[in-house]
């Protein structure tokens, strides 16, 4: 965290994106009380993306199907991302709502 008088990070920047964009955070403890994670879960547009922070040089991001019944193992992943939390959080920002990256995009024509 910053104080006032400080530029927020790039990190804390790219975490205040991912709330707006609707994800919940929550913060998982050892028997200690003491935080050993930080994750962020955001199902939208029939996918699921999540996010693990470990660490500033130890994050995680994945995109999967909506239908994943268990978003912390899950069975498929679409995409993953791996590496320092600046890298790693730029680009789940980056990826597009409507589609996983890679795929097309198809849009049907509606009959008037």
């Amino acid at each position: 965290m910053t104080s006032s008088t400080e530029a927020p990070s790039s990190t804390d920047r790219l975490l205040s994106e991912l709330v707006d964009r609707g994800f919940r955070f929550m913060h998982p403890r050892n028997p200690e009380g003491h935080v050993v994670a930080v994750i962020g879960v955001r199902a939208h547009h029939n996918v699921i993306d999540v996010v693990w922070l470990r660490g500033e040089d130890d994050v995680v991001a994945s995109r999967m199907p909506g239908e994943e019944t268990n978003y912390l193992t899950p069975s498929r992943i679409t995409w993953r991302s791996a590496g320092t939390a600046a890298e790693v959080l730029s680009e789940l920002v980056g990826l597009p709502d409507d589609r996983t990256p890679g795929s097309l995009l198809v849009h049907h024509a509606v009959a008037s």
